[in-house]
């Protein structure tokens, strides 16, 4: 006869089975699957919901049964023991939080999850609004498409020819560089387009401003989500020396001018008028009986009208074309400067951007000693006539610029000169 057993019997697992810490109770379910086995579920109350986590084996599910009722336990631990500013702060939280209807616990495993890969909550809130920018809804267009859509928008505000001209050819060379849709175009492209032109420090500075102006207006016509010229080298022009012409120089170009430039070429000389100003002016803006010159509001750069004295021997030089009617200029902007390059060449003389106007400054201040007056001709402030004319040029050279007049010997004055003044 056999001796009984000794050994104690295996205790059965009952099903469901509780996983206790502390206070904390987490339940382990046993499912039976389609093949015959058994599978395990564990119940996590964490975010305050009950989901169900499945797992392949017994101990993988009571091991995370373990940790959920330890994390449970010391949660519950923490609320008995918040303060009120701290159950305050809770429900400012959740409160939050309502409108996107996602939990506080939730909400916290995410933001520590994206704290590891950004590093604090400023660079959280700028990877969000990245995301957001890029995934923006935005309408396909072409950058050549764009550029048309800008110049049309700016001739219908009534924009000026040579301002209508200067954006034309510098954004019909940017459309051309990106044969792609705004919405794709990529700071470092944009940089690169900018580096490879070649450009001086001025040229740069007005290529990426007439960039940065469309794409400021691709972005507010939802064409692209964000300006990618507003990260490009922001390049600062330098002041830049002050060029002019000598006396023997301005009369070797008014000497070879084209007859049609050529009144051109002496208002720019003897009255500082801006060459966007000369093209918008009308021979009857020349008031040559009371010698004056009008610029009206609609014609001067700063939109402010201005009256310039007319120099006797620019009186002298408009004196032929007394008779004409409508514009000074009836040629194109591209002509205006076809015609000064040309005189320039015909005369032997380099031509200096802006030489005839900063002439003009430099002359009459050393003439009149007055910059404010000065600045009144010119339209512009006392302290930059003050600032880059005075004392430039000599009094004597100022008395023969002033006395250059057709059929003139460069060594004589005509007196008195003060009376133009």
């Amino acid at each position: 006869m056999k001796a009984p057993s000794t050994r104690t019997p295996r205790k059965t697992a009952v099903w469901p089975r509780k996983v206790s810490f502390g206070r904390a109770e987490v339940t382990v379910y046993r499912r039976h699957r389609a093949d015959g086995s058994f599978g395990f579920e564990v119940a996590n109350y964490a975010s305050g919901k009950r989901r169900l986590e499945s797992f392949p084996t017994e101990a993988t599910a009571l091991d995370r049964a373990s940790q959920l009722a330890r994390q449970t336990s010391e949660r519950d631990v923490v609320a008995a023991t918040m303060t009120n500013g701290q159950a305050a702060d809770y429900a400012s939280a959740v409160q939050a939080l309502a409108p996107f209807n996602v939990t506080l616990p939730d909400t916290a495993g995410t933001v520590a999850a994206c704290l590891k890969l950004v590093g604090d909550l400023p660079n959280l809130h700028a990877a969000a609004k990245f995301y957001a920018a890029r995934h923006k809804k935005t309408e396909r267009k072409r950058v050549a498409e764009v550029v048309t859509e800008l110049l049309k928008v700016k001739a219908d505000r009534k924009a000026s020819p040579r301002y209508l001209d200067d954006l034309r050819s510098r954004l019909t060379r940017f459309g051309e560089a990106f044969a792609k849709d705004a919405g794709d175009v990529t700071t470092a492209e944009v940089q690169a387009w900018l580096d490879s032109q070649r450009l001086s420090v001025q040229s740069y500075v007005n290529n990426r401003r007439v960039a940065h102006l469309l794409f400021e207006f691709a972005v507010a016509r939802a064409y692209a989500t964000d300006n990618p010229v507003a990260a490009t080298e922001n390049l600062k022009a330098g002041s830049r020396d002050i060029a002019v012409f000598s006396p023997g120089e301005i009369r070797k170009l008014l000497a070879t001018a084209s007859p049609d430039f050529l009144p051109c070429l002496a208002l720019g000389a003897f009255a500082g008028m801006r060459s966007a100003e000369i093209e918008r002016l009308e021979w009857s803006d020349l008031r040559l009986g009371e010698r004056c010159i009008v610029v009206g509001a609609s014609k001067a750069k700063t939109a402010s009208r201005r009256v310039i004295p007319l120099a006797d021997n620019l009186a002298l030089w408009l004196a032929p074309y007394a008779s004409r009617t409508g514009l000074v200029w009836a040629g194109t902007h591209e002509a205006f400067y076809g015609a000064q390059q040309a005189a320039g060449e015909a005369a032997g003389v380099k031509w200096k951007a802006n030489a005839l106007r900063h002439s003009y400054a430099s002359y009459r201040v050393a003439l009149t000693n007055d910059a404010g007056r000065v600045a009144g001709e010119l339209g512009n402030s006392a302290v930059v006539v003050h600032r880059h004319y005075r004392e430039l040029v000599k009094l004597a050279d100022a008395e023969r610029w002033f006395s250059v007049r057709p059929g003139a010997a460069d060594n004589v004055i005509a007196m008195p000169v003060a009376a133009s003044a």
